[in-house]
């Protein structure tokens, strides 16, 4: 890739970046804290930083790079005057990574998604607790701390993400239809699930620089927009920044969790199969045999 197309390629992605997190930036210069935006930042371990960087994936030289301080980031080699992964030595170093994400991806692409569980979980994690125990003890409950118990009583929980169930309190623990584990994850991990979703943005940046950088933001992108309907319809009010509950106690709420929960199962599809197609294009660059790809 000549080096004007790529610096043009990182420049935009750049720019993407840096309006994604300018927010969280600033309010972290200041000691402030969001519930909702900052979630991407704080629970995810992927720094901004770390996120400006451009990967253009493997299989890509970048010409004209070896002068550059990308020709001494980690799994790129110096090829001439250019740039690129060595595919080789990434998949030597994160073998584990790498089979472990696409057989937990392989398994949630294949499988029916289940839109039944109304985002359940946030409630289980305040289940029985105190004002001064939840997680983000700074913001009311919408029903008070006994309806918001009422609730999680009233319904049958059924989360099947582990990351989600290991947070439920412990009375809330044996009311969960499944008990998912990180062993059994692949075995349980369904699309519907918002937290599955907002995974895939997890499971991108582990991949990096060996992924294209331009999936590792789409995912972002997407969780960050689960993320808002997550808290949304938690039983946390958060009216005061803007956020308009999502009743899911109500037959109205639930269908409105409902209908954003499909919207974002097929979008989580479609990048699944990006990157299962990135370990594709990773092991073919290492000269390592591919399996038959799926579209």
């Amino acid at each position: 890739m000549d080096r004007s197309e790529w610096e043009a390629l990182e420049g935009t992605h750049h720019a993407r970046v840096d309006a994604a997190t300018a927010a969280h930036l600033r309010r972290r210069g200041g000691g402030r804290k969001h519930p909702v935006e900052d979630f991407l930042f704080t629970y995810y371990s992927h720094r901004p930083a770390q996120l400006r960087r451009w990967h253009p994936g493997p299989g890509v030289r970048l010409a004209d790079a070896a002068g550059l301080p990308r020709a001494t980031w980690k799994h790129y080699r110096v090829e001439g005057d250019d740039v690129a992964l060595d595919a080789a030595v990434f998949l030597g170093a994160r073998r584990e990574t790498v089979e472990f994400t696409s057989r937990l991806v392989a398994s949630t692409l294949g499988r029916q998604a289940q839109f039944g569980c109304f985002g359940l979980h946030e409630w289980a994690m305040v289940y029985r607790l105190g004002d001064d125990e939840v997680r983000h003890a700074g913001w009311p409950l919408r029903l008070g701390s006994a309806g918001t118990d009422e609730v999680v009583e009233a319904h049958q929980i059924r989360c099947s993400h582990y990351d989600a169930f290991r947070f439920y309190t412990p009375p809330a623990r044996s009311l969960n239809l499944l008990q998912p584990t990180r062993e059994n994850q692949p075995d349980l991990e369904q699309p519907g699930c918002l937290h599955a979703g907002m995974d895939l943005y997890k499971l991108a940046y582990k991949l990096s620089p060996a992924v294209p950088s331009d999936l590792v933001m789409d995912c972002f992108d997407l969780a960050r927009e689960i993320r808002e309907l997550d808290m949304r319809a938690s039983p946390y009010d958060l009216t005061a920044l803007g956020y308009e509950p999502v009743p899911i106690e109500t037959p109205a709420g639930k269908a409105v969790y409902a209908a954003a929960q499909r919207g974002f199962s097929a979008r989580g599809q479609v990048l699944r199969q990006r990157l299962l197609d990135a370990v594709e294009d990773l092991r073919a660059a290492a000269g390592e045999e591919t399996t038959t790809r799926t579209r």
